[in-house]
């Protein structure tokens, strides 16, 4: 990054040296992360991150398929970045079908399977849920509109997936996928939507012509090398996921153990996200003693601003419960005494505080 802005800092669209070289590390950025998800170079569009991927996506396929049906399946769990842009394609006459998780918190492959018919013109299903760590059955919904013969194109937000579990986007079998590049320790305000080649989609920011057309505006070069930075850090995804697992399986245990929370993450859920409550306590009072021990927590999705969350709602938990939801977020950098550290200011806090009743 540093020297994207004090060396290589031209830009991309520039026929000077300055500009050639700055072109030549976005193309290098653009090849390393198609590999990682056995794409083509061609198919990876940067762009300042997951919301405006996930609004391109949606909106862009509605709107090229519009003819084709009006009917739009995704999951009551996806991210506001996908929800809030069905509401206004909701407004404007689609039908959108949201499948609801089970009691576990995952989505049925059956549930899948019965929302998509022959007018459905898009599917939009996260790969990993960022609350609850759920992986959803993204490859059934790829049979799903095979099967029904729908001229759905499939996208999945792979946000909370990408550079933690191995992704190939030809055994998920989407069309469209959008990552962000501050999920796996890259700088906010970076990442990508890959396109499948062949798919049309209309472009959502429109100018200078930037991205093959698709993105306009001038690319954020220092921003897409820290990404790429990011991904070359990442090493053995494998090993760093067994590492986790690990860990998490420590920290549901030792909560468990102890008796003062209960686990809202599914059994099959990817490790990096643990959901935890502590009933009769409120998320955002745990949140903030937790913080004053130097511990760092998430009342549901960092997007929902301290809102109770719609994930564990729709998944039918008690009113309690979801009050009392936190989520535990895990990286290869975490330790065993982080979790010690974790489960000691949470018997401290259930201690201390008053219960709500």
């Amino acid at each position: 990054m540093n020297s994207a802005l004090t060396v290589d800092f031209g830009n991309p669209s520039s026929l000077h040296v300055l500009g050639f070289n700055a072109e030549k590390r976005l193309n290098e950025c653009r090849r390393y992360i198609a590999d990682m998800i056995s794409a083509n170079a061609a198919e990876i569009y940067f762009n300042s991150g997951a919301t405006e991927g996930n609004n391109t996506a949606v909106f862009g396929a509605a709107y090229a398929r519009r003819k084709r049906g009006n009917r739009i399946v995704t999951t009551a769990i996806e991210h506001p970045s996908v929800l809030e842009p069905l509401k206004r394609l909701e407004d404007e006459g689609f039908e959108v079908i949201r499948i609801k998780p089970q009691s576990d918190g995952n989505i049925s492959e059956e549930d899948v399977f019965e929302a998509v018919d022959g007018k459905t013109i898009l599917v939009s299903v996260m790969l990993v849920n960022n609350e609850t760590g759920a992986i959803l059955p993204v490859a059934a919904a790829r049979r799903a509109i095979e099967e029904k013969n729908a001229p759905a194109l499939l996208h999945s937000d792979c946000v909370q997936a990408f550079g933690k579990m191995p992704i190939n986007v030809k055994t998920l079998g989407a069309d469209i996928i959008t990552a962000s590049a501050h999920k796996i320790h890259g700088p906010k305000g970076a990442g990508f939507i890959y396109v499948k080649k062949g798919v049309t989609l209309r472009p959502l920011i429109l100018g200078g012509g930037q991205e093959k057309n698709f993105r306009s505006g001038t690319e954020a070069i220092p921003a897409v090398c820290g990404f790429y930075g990011a991904v070359r850090a990442i090493g053995d995804m494998k090993s760093n996921l067994e590492k986790v697992r690990k860990l998490r399986d420590f920290a549901a245990d030792e909560l468990e153990k102890s008796g003062i929370a209960a686990i809202n993450s599914p059994k099959n859920a990817l490790p990096f996200v643990l959901n935890i409550s502590a009933e009769g306590y409120r998320s955002e009072t745990l949140l903030h003693f937790l913080e004053s021990k130097g511990v760092f927590v998430s009342s549901g999705s960092a997007c929902a601003r301290g809102k109770g969350s719609y994930v564990l709602s729709a998944a039918g938990l008690p009113r309690e419960r979801v009050d009392s939801a936190i989520r535990v977020s895990f990286s290869r950098f975490s330790t065993e005494e982080d979790v010690c550290r974790l489960v000691s200011a949470l018997k401290e806090a259930t201690a201390s505080l008053r219960r709500v009743k």
